[in-house]
């Protein structure tokens, strides 16, 4: 659908990506709100403003968790990873998530690109063949990849660190340097390790060439820049690159035909390769967006612990590949989102799932309260009512009621259409120049990436609206001014049609409503024009319809069948 604002020339384009969720089971609302919908409410906000948009995201089907999942399920790994591509990508769909395409990390084009991009490593000297230790369990009769052995951290002393990384600390971690190992796979601790050859990236040797790249970023988010620079001041470690799996992009290399190569190796990659899956189509070409074009802007999204790989290794790995692809301009990086202080967690099967979100109140609903908490700055604790007070507070209260309230006097005294506007007020004059410094900061925030606030600037623009319907009180003016009440309802009607545009990034599905209720094509969303204009945009004669009850109010109570961990008393 076009989202085209024709009033401006045309401007730079956005390549968008978020992070690959894995395919190891249906996400939680932390996945979602670390990364899935800050980036498509970027993406909305950009195609609002005239830019072409190539949003990409894919599920990440390779690794040990992967295998795990489809053990536990008892299906093969490939058809395990089909049905859960196919779960996510409906469940993304129902959230309004408006990717261009939905890729598989798993598919022949991310294959053929991360073995072309291995030879070019290795044929640049960035390879190297290694004897290692590994872990072994000789319960299980298997080496284990670092996924499938967890034990203590040996930095903060989480107690289920993974073998590659801490996900309480971030630290990246080799298994043998884990307290009391055992295996993810049976949970036996006669974990020993034994030699065995691996493939090694020398991302070593590109400290001096990312640091200087680095350099270049001043404007990333200061968490993203910290854990690139820790990273970096810690000492860039060679990283093995292959592992002892049978699922997986398979090694092109003599002698290693029996591995594959390690996941945080091949999903990157898998951005592009979901540009060339989506350059099938006839008149679309993927090198005009990660090779050629000065005018092309890199934006990731991603959760805190995905950033040393998307600002460190995942560079190096381009860098070293001597092809001619496109770094990233701006990594977006958050925090987490918690739950009743502890984290969400697929793996634990803890928190709020997006399944169980969906079936259980509209997307927008979910869209509107994670965004507007979104866990830039912190980490951000979910509780029942904190979500339920907040979407009460903002949609139904504030933007709902405005709507129910304009719309609803419109219908029953000017016979459901648009009055004709006569002159206008000291009071239009100051609401033009209001609304005008609000939608210039919204602008701002969107184009900074600051979502909670972009998310309090739609916030006051609902209130303004709300402020000056009270205000000019026409259900007041009407008694003896008929053509004054006629110039308010007017302007008011044009306020709920910039209240909507402003929302559309956020809540596309409510926006898209209450824009048809106002005769606006839902399909043209483009962002408001500035000035009187903007109040104006609606002709009179116009027939409007007064949409159903947008936001019913919710309660905690209603919410009392979801899983026990939403019942746990919280403030």
């Amino acid at each position: 659908m076009s989202r085209r604002d024709t009033t401006e020339s045309p401007m730079s384009k956005f390549l968008i990506t978020s992070a690959l969720p894995y395919v190891n089971g249906v996400k939680h609302l932390g996945n979602l709100a670390g990364s899935l919908l800050p980036a498509d409410i970027h993406a909305r906000f950009r195609r609002q403003t005239g830019h072409d948009v190539l949003f990409l995201c894919g599920t990440d089907e390779h690794g040990t968790p992967v295998e795990l999942a489809a053990h536990a399920a008892g299906v093969p790994v490939a058809d395990y990873c089909a049905r859960q591509h196919a779960v996510q990508a409906d469940i993304y769909r129902r959230f309004g998530l408006s990717f261009d395409h939905f890729s598989r990390t798993s598919g022949e084009a991310n294959r053929r690109l991360t073995q072309e991009i291995f030879r070019c490593l290795d044929a640049a000297g960035f390879i190297e063949e290694r004897t290692i230790l590994q872990a072994y369990s000789p319960t299980d009769r298997r080496f284990l990849p670092d996924r499938y052995v967890v034990g203590t951290c040996p930095y903060c002393g989480h107690p289920n660190a993974r073998g590659d990384q801490c996900e309480s600390c971030t630290a990246l971690l080799d298994p043998e340097d884990l307290r009391s190992p055992r295996s993810a796979i049976s949970g036996a601790t006669d974990v020993e390790f034994r030699a065995t050859r691996h493939l090694f990236f020398r991302l070593s040797a590109f400290d001096g060439r990312l640091r200087d790249w680095l350099a270049t970023r001043r404007d990333w988010p200061p968490l993203v820049r910290s854990i690139a620079r820790k990273w970096l001041d810690e000492g860039l470690r060679d990283r093995c690159i292959t592992r002892d799996l049978e699922w997986g992009v398979p090694v092109p290399k003599a002698g290693f035909e029996d591995k594959v190569f390690y996941v945080w190796f091949d999903a990157p990659i898998g951005y592009i390769a979901a540009a060339i899956e989506w350059s099938e189509a006839p008149s679309r070409d993927w090198r005009d967006w990660w090779q050629s074009g000065e005018d092309v802007s890199y934006v990731q999204f991603l959760a805190k612990d995905n950033v040393p790989f998307h600002a460190v290794s995942f560079p190096a790995t381009l860098l070293g590949s001597g092809l001619p692809f496109r770094l990233v301009d701006t990594i977006k990086g958050f925090n987490w989102l918690t739950f009743g202080g502890g984290k969400f967690s697929t793996s634990a099967a803890r928190g709020i799932f997006t399944d169980t979100a969906l079936a259980l109140l509209p997307a927008d609903t979910w869209r509107w309260w994670l965004a507007a908490n979104a866990p830039e700055t912190a980490d951000t604790d979910f509780t029942v009512t904190r979500f339920v007070d907040g979407v009460n507070k903002d949609l139904a209260d504030i933007f709902g009621n405005l709507v129910n309230r304009c719309l609803a006097f419109a219908n029953a005294r000017f016979d459901g259409t648009v009055p004709e506007a006569g002159d206008t007020g000291p009071l239009e004059h100051q609401l033009v120049r209001s609304l005008d410094t609000h939608l210039a900061r919204l602008r701002r925030h969107h184009e900074s990436l600051a979502l909670r606030k972009a998310a309090d600037e739609v916030r006051a623009i609902w209130r303004l609206a709300n402020a000056y319907l009270a205000e000019a009180a026409p259900w007041s003016a009407i008694r003896n001014d008929t053509g004054r009440a006629a110039t308010i309802v007017n302007t008011a009607i044009n306020l709920v049609r910039v209240s909507a545009l402003v929302a559309w990034p956020f809540i596309p599905s409510s926006a898209e409503k209450v824009l048809c209720s106002l005769g606006e094509a839902a399909d043209l969303v483009a962002w408001p024009q500035r000035g009187r204009s903007t109040l104006s945009a609606i002709p009179a004669g116009r027939r409007i319809a007064v949409p159903p009850l947008l936001f019913p109010k919710i309660a905690v109570a209603d919410l009392q069948h979801c899983p026990s961990g939403w019942n746990q008393p919280d403030g």
